[in-house]
């Protein structure tokens, strides 16, 4: 059997379970960084850490016992984490472009723009809970099996 006709043979709940192994290790690995880099001083960096812990833990559920219920919670979780990557960019540009200026109050322009984008919090880290969100989006709207009727 040729290898095109083997992937196409292979059942789309092999797909789903890889995919979602997959998005519980980045929530998982993304979590034990943030808790490694103590990112819990401020209650805005809260937001990061239970938004992947409580994606974890629907995740786990969906994979467990998969449902209507479990994959609307796991679509409105992965929709959160989309919105708190975006919350978290932002938070972390205004936070660097605090600082900058007043580092260099004359900075501007181009020149300071750089310097946020480089600052003291990695600017774009948060953008990472985007894609995470928007392949669980996909999951659950085209990979995941439909669930039961009953469910």
């Amino acid at each position: 059997m040729r290898a095109d006709r083997q992937t196409s043979a292979r059942p789309a709940s092999s797909l789903a379970g890889a995919l979602l192994a997959i998005l519980l290790l980045a929530c998982l690995g993304t979590l034990a960084e943030l808790v490694l880099l103590e990112h819990y001083e401020y209650w805005q960096q809260w937001i990061p850490l239970a938004a992947l812990g409580l994606t974890a833990a629907v995740l786990l559920w969906h994979a467990r016992r998969p449902g209507r219920v479990s994959a609307r919670v796991l679509q409105v979780m992965m929709g959160a984490l989309v919105i708190a990557g975006v919350a978290g960019v932002i938070l972390h540009l205004e936070g660097n472009l605090e600082f900058e200026q007043e580092l260099n109050p004359g900075l501007s322009g181009l020149a300071l723009w750089l310097e946020v984008a480089r600052g003291a919090t990695p600017a774009l880290a948060p953008g990472s809970l985007i894609p995470f969100g928007l392949l669980g989006l996909l999951f659950v709207v085209r990979v995941s099996p439909p669930p039961p009727k009953d469910s």
